[in-house]
């Protein structure tokens, strides 16, 4: 038998490019860009050219590249201990648990921790889940529909595609996990006519960052909380890019309805500004009238959900330090104002590209006129994605952005960006824009 022979390559004879498509799988669609080093909002590629980084790792950098509350939380606790299983009693878990319960939601509840957003959205189907076998129909039937919405993102997982409302993710996935309805965004007749005796939850994004930043409605989440409530359904808030300051709140959603409490919540990326991490917050409350019934956020006992690397000592001191220099600095008043006069100012420039603005806090959406874009600039349908077609465009002019679907462009800065990096942004912005049109 003749097994392949693996040819092998000096390393420094190989760009990047070659490295990555010679020994790694081709899941990403990669921009031509070698980043080296990052510093606060900007980021140095292999060559030595700076970058404004408004791409934030996709909301991951809150507080910038290589922030001091981070190296610092990563020497420190890296020089006394990284891992030690969850069979112990990691001290740092119940301090982050503390922060998130007292200050984030300040409101009775428990938080579990694991590794990524998805991972976190699968602890909230998965509470979901047995919940329904808690709290079964009167027949004794489990029950364990939910509830999700068109242009959602829940991560990568089976459960995660199975919950996302976009085709794209799962094509070539077959066959996925059953219980899941996808609904049009901001539609309460929707919801109302998908429910069954079956439904346990409504998972869904208040701000729908991969779906184009879509922002839902005062009257929607309003009407989602009372429908949860009378039919004892599950509120699961998705909060994985919206949260944790990004919106111009700790929670993406109270900008818009602030009376209201989920009954879950998750979050991961801005949590650990670059750290992998991910929680899961699940509200304090009974699950039934019955006495000796577990509470809600009691209900994931021993045994039920775990991951060993989740909420290790070295996560939770960066976690903290992240969030306690959110605290501390008022990044999320910071973030809010901000994203208000940049919103003000672009709208003010009425630029025929841009069709709108949409956004809260740092989580900002320009949504492209594609007619415009292909009458009056060089972009055509068949090019691809126009709004990849500009985040190129601004990358070659010095400016990082993450495209949001077709038509729109993202702005995720550090929450701790300053008004000279988004003046500089926005004349960039400006500047390409114009160029595009004088093509």
């Amino acid at each position: 038998m003749n097994l392949p022979v693996v040819e092998k390559a000096p390393l420094a004879s190989l760009s990047a490019a070659g490295l990555l498509s010679r020994y790694t799988v081709p899941n990403y669609g990669r921009l031509a860009l070698v980043p080296e080093r990052g510093q606060g909002t900007w980021l140095w590629d292999e060559t030595g050219r700076q970058f404004l980084d408004f791409g934030g790792g996709v909301a991951v950098t809150s507080l910038g590249h290589c922030p001091p509350a981070i190296t610092q939380a990563l020497a420190e606790q890296g020089s006394k201990l990284i891992h030690c299983s969850n069979w112990y009693q990691i001290r740092g878990q119940g301090e982050l648990g503390q922060f998130i319960t007292e200050t984030v939601m300040d409101h009775p509840g428990k938080s579990l921790f694991c590794n990524s957003g998805a991972e976190a959205n699968e602890a909230l189907i998965k509470l979901a889940r047995k919940f329904g076998h808690a709290t079964p129909l009167a027949d004794g039937t489990p029950r364990t529909h939910i509830l999700t919405f068109n242009n959602s993102f829940h991560g990568r997982t089976y459960a995660g595609i199975s919950a996302t409302g976009q085709e794209k993710v799962k094509i070539g996935f077959a066959p996925l996990l059953p219980g899941f309805t996808h609904l049009p965004y901001n539609d309460l007749d929707a919801v109302q006519a998908a429910l069954t005796p079956e439904t346990v939850a409504i998972l869904l994004e208040a701000v729908q960052g991969e779906g184009g930043v879509n922002i839902a409605t005062p009257e929607f989440l309003r009407g989602l909380s009372k429908i949860c409530q009378d039919h004892n359904i599950l509120l699961l808030m998705d909060e994985v890019q919206a949260g944790l300051g990004r919106c111009g709140h700790w929670c993406g959603w109270k900008p818009i309805t602030p009376e209201i409490t989920p009954d879950a919540v998750s979050w991961a990326k801005g949590i650990g500004g670059g750290f992998p991490i991910g929680a899961a917050w699940i509200k304090q409350r009974p699950i039934t009238t019955t006495p000796g019934d577990p509470d809600l956020c009691d209900l994931l006992g021993p045994g039920t959900h775990g991951t060993t690397y989740g909420g290790s000592p070295l996560a939770c001191a960066v976690a903290l330090a992240v969030l306690k220099e959110i605290k501390a600095s008022r990044l999320c008043e910071h973030s809010a104002t901000t994203g208000q006069e940049i919103i003000a100012t672009v709208s003010a420039w009425h630029h025929p590209l841009i069709r709108t603005i949409r956004g809260l806090g740092l989580l900002i959406g320009f949504e492209l006129d594609p007619t415009v874009m292909a009458r009056r600039t060089t972009w055509k349908e068949a090019d691809g994605l126009a709004s990849i077609h500009l985040v190129k465009a601004l990358m070659a002019e010095g400016l990082l952005t993450v495209a949001a679907g077709p038509l729109v462009v993202r702005w995720l800065p550090p929450l701790n960006v300053t008004p000279e990096e988004v003046q500089t942004a926005m004349t960039i912005f400006q500047r390409v824009l114009n160029q595009q049109l004088n093509h």
